[in-house]
Parts: C-alpha cells; structure tokens; sequence
C-alpha cells in the first residue's frame, strides 16, 4: 500500500500532536498538516485543573514541543484555524476562513466540549468551564483568598480543580450529583475515605446535590446565589461546571461517518478507521469497540489519547498496529496521587494493603479489585510505583493469594515473581 501524499489531522491536541510527531518518526514524508482551532502551541490538558489554574501562570503550561519542533519535522501547524466542515466525496477540509485543504488521509483528533447546563448559560457572569487553556487562565484570574466558588460536579476534574482553589484560599463548596465521589471508579470504602479527606483538607462537599435555579445578582460583580433541589440556597461569587464531555463529532457528521449513539463518538475499527477508508479518528472524539461483546467504547485519558494517536497513525501508513497497553489513569486529588488500572465490574471483592487516616498528610493505600482471585481493578493512592510491580497480574490474569498481598510484611516484587510462576 503506497503511503498517502498528504495527511490532514484535524484538532492539535495531545491526540493530533502525537500522531503528526509518530507519522514523522515512522518516516513519513508527504505533506503533513496539523489543524488547531486554538492559538496556544499544542498542550497537555491534565496541568488545566492544577498548574494552569496558579497565579500569573503563562501560556507555555503544559506545552508538549515548543514551536521549532514542528517547523523542524515540516508539519505545518494552523493555530487558531477552525475545520467547519469535511468533505468525504472530495477528500477537503474546509476552514471557516474559506481555505479548503485537501487530503489522502484525515484524522479527526477534535476531542471534546466541556457539558454545560441550561441554567447557567455563557451570558451568565463568573459561570466557567474547564476544558482550554484559556478557560483555565480565566479562572485562575478569578481565584483569590475568600474568594466563593461552587464546583458543580464532583470527577475527576472538577475535584481536582476545588483542591487547587482551596489551596489559593477560596472558600470552595463541590455539589455533586452522585451519592458518592467518584463512585463509577472507586470501591465505596475509598469513595468515603476520599470525601472524609475532602472535608479534612476544608472543602464543602453536598452529595446527591442538584441544582435546581441560579439567580444572579443585580450588580455584575455580586455573584450568583444557586438554588438546590432541597430547597437551600448557596452564594457563589465563580461556578465552575464540571459535568463532563460532549465529543466533538460534527464533522464526521457532516461527512456521514457513522457514529455510535450510545457513546456519542465516532465510531473506528481496531486501527482507528472510521466508515470512511480514507478518514480515521482517535481520542476523546472516537469510540472503538474493544470489549469481548463488541460494545463501543470511548475512552477520555491521556493514556488514550497517546495510544489513538499513535495507533492511528501508523494505520494510516499500513505499519504494525502499536500494543494496546492495559488500561491505566492517574489523577492529583487532596494532595495525593492516584492511579487507577482496569476498571471495576459489578461483584469484584476488593483487598486493600496499607492503611491511612483522612487527614494523613501522606497517605498510601494500593487497593485490588478480584474477580475471582484475579485482580481486574487496582486503584493506588501514593503507590504508583507499587501497582506497577503488580501489572504484570493483571496483563496475564493471574490469580493471587489475597492474604499475603494484603500482609504489608510483604515484598511485592517476590510475590508478583511467585504468584506468575505459580500459573505457569
């Protein structure tokens, strides 16, 4: 299969950045253009509820290369062009300057849309989302000792962003939906150690919250009082919402691509290939069905967005499809960081190693979820290094003895060593 002549990658997020960069490395020539439609140099999003969020921070936070690199690799770089529409049957992207781009082959690396809710629209002052660099500079500005924020929405995101307040001295109150924090990826008791550690550390914290109403102040500048389900009533002078994703998929729609209803992304095979042959997708915008029944999933996770980037990419040059590591997130909560691998399923039995107070000023918990005596789902708090010992179990699937892992007498790396050669 002879390579393309000209490669079009549509969003220059962390998705795009990596594909450009691994068609480069895998020595591709042609024309190769890669489309942003943000002015900012391609960036990282994690450092978005953290780092970016700092006072006086500049718009280098999170960059992946600085501007040489792609002029080095002759990637031509649009910053600030928006794609409107995609062309199939002529193979263009059109930009919403006019300008029509032609391709051999397209990925759509567009990501996502932060979710908003009808009763705080954009119009409405001090109401932020968390999805751009630029949405981050704006709330920063606006954090500040005494400071009123309401986070709607207790994830990933919007919990790490309330600490990152907190720790600039706003008064920080997080409504969540849920009856628990973070409860689709964490077993219950780690779920209630977390919020009893968010309360320790000063966060407000209602649960099963709903709001119902917001009523803004007569003068700009007063805030917004936000009206719950319960009937109370809690004054904000900045809202962040954090409720989640909408893929960004109009324009494999306005290319006909087929797109998955249950998950609201673009729908690609095993090399990340749309419908269409000459179009593929990858990242938060993409769903691809990788579970055993053929079920569609879209995965948002900067471990995802590196695999897409570069799976697509060599598909796109009929290369060897890159390994599909086992699925792994890590997040910054509370002044601790977390590490997820696997994901829970309903009836596992969960064995927890070590144990910490909510308070503790460097807690260090590795729990595992086991489906049988198989883990499928570990979760370590401060224990990174400790869950990386143990991937190898459940790259494999195999069994343990539960007791002796959770003896913290223990040595991990003997005991992953036996336990691998025990199911040879």
């Amino acid at each position: 299969m002879a390579a393309p002549g000209s490669i079009v990658i549509v969003g220059a997020g962390q998705t795009g950045a990596v594909a450009a960069r691994t068609l480069r490395e895998l020595g591709y020539a042609g024309s190769l253009t890669l489309v942003g439609d943000e002015a900012h140099l391609p960036y990282e999003r994690p450092p978005l509820s953290k780092e970016a969020l700092a006072a006086g921070v500049d718009a280098s936070v999170g960059r992946l290369h600085p501007a040489d690199f792609y002029a080095g690799l002759n990637i031509d770089l649009l910053a600030g062009a928006c794609a409107s529409a995609l062309d199939a049957q002529r193979r263009e992207v059109l930009l919403s300057d006019g300008r029509r781009l032609g391709y051999d082959a397209c990925l759509l690396a567009t990501g996502g849309r932060a979710r908003r809710l009808p009763l705080l629209p954009d119009d409405l002052p001090a109401v932020h989302t968390l999805r751009t660099l630029d949405d981050a500079m704006k709330l920063g500005a606006a954090l500040a000792p005494g400071v009123r924020l309401v986070v709607i929405g207790g994830g990933f995101l919007g919990l790490e962003a309330a600490w990152t307040a907190r720790q600039r001295g706003a008064e920080v109150t997080v409504l969540e939906g849920a009856g628990a924090l973070l409860g689709r990826v964490l077993p219950p008791h780690l779920s209630d150690w977390l919020l009893q550690r968010a309360l320790a550390s000063g966060l407000q914290v209602r649960l099963g919250a709903a709001v119902t109403g917001a009523m803004p102040a007569a003068a700009a500048d007063a805030g917004t009082t936000l009206v719950l389900a319960d009937g109370s009533r809690i004054r904000a002078d900045h809202i962040l919402v954090s409720i989640g994703l909408q893929p960004n998929t109009d324009l494999a729609a306005s290319a006909g691509l087929a797109l998955c209803g249950a998950t609201a992304g673009v729908l690609v095979d095993a090399d990340c290939r749309t419908s269409d042959p000459h179009v593929w997708a990858a990242g938060d915008c993409a769903s691809q069905c990788l579970e055993a029944d053929g079920t569609p999933v879209r995965r948002e996770s900067w471990q995802n967005a590196n695999t897409q980037g570069a799976i697509a990419a060599a598909a796109m040059l009929a290369a060897a499809r890159p390994s599909v590591p086992y699925p792994w997130f890590w997040t910054d909560q509370l002044g601790c960081n977390i590490q997820i691998l696997g994901a829970p399923q309903p009836g596992l039995r969960y064995v927890t190693r070590g144990a910490s107070a909510a308070d503790d000023p460097a807690p260090k918990l590795l729990c595992l979820g086991l489906q049988g005596d198989v883990p499928v789902h570990g979760v370590a708090v401060n224990a990174g290094g400790d869950l990386r010992v143990l991937r190898p179990l459940f790259e494999q699937a195999i069994p343990i003895q539960a007791d002796v892992y959770a003896d913290p007498a223990t040595a991990l790396k003997p005991f992953v060593k036996s336990s691998l050669q025990r199911s040879a």
